[in-house]
């Protein structure tokens, strides 16, 4: 299955992890040391429903964006 939206086309997305050590300055500590960066993708919320389209009802892969937006019809 494809990750992509079949209403607007939204896809995964690339982004980084941090993982940090330390205790914040505002709470008494030296302060947060980063102690690794790793890469991560953030993928779209996406749901298989039934919407109406050209008068046929069919299912598709919608993000919650577009279902909540009202760009589809459920069926």
């Amino acid at each position: 299955m494809s990750k992509f939206c079949e209403i607007c086309g939204k896809g995964p997305k690339a982004g980084r992890s941090i993982k940090r050590r330390g205790m914040a300055k505002k709470k008494g500590g030296v302060g947060k040391k980063t102690t690794g960066i790793s890469k991560r993708t953030f993928q779209p919320n996406l749901q298989n429903i039934k919407i109406r389209l050209n008068n046929s009802v069919k299912t598709a892969r919608v993000c919650t964006a577009c279902i909540r937006s009202g760009k589809i019809v459920k069926a």
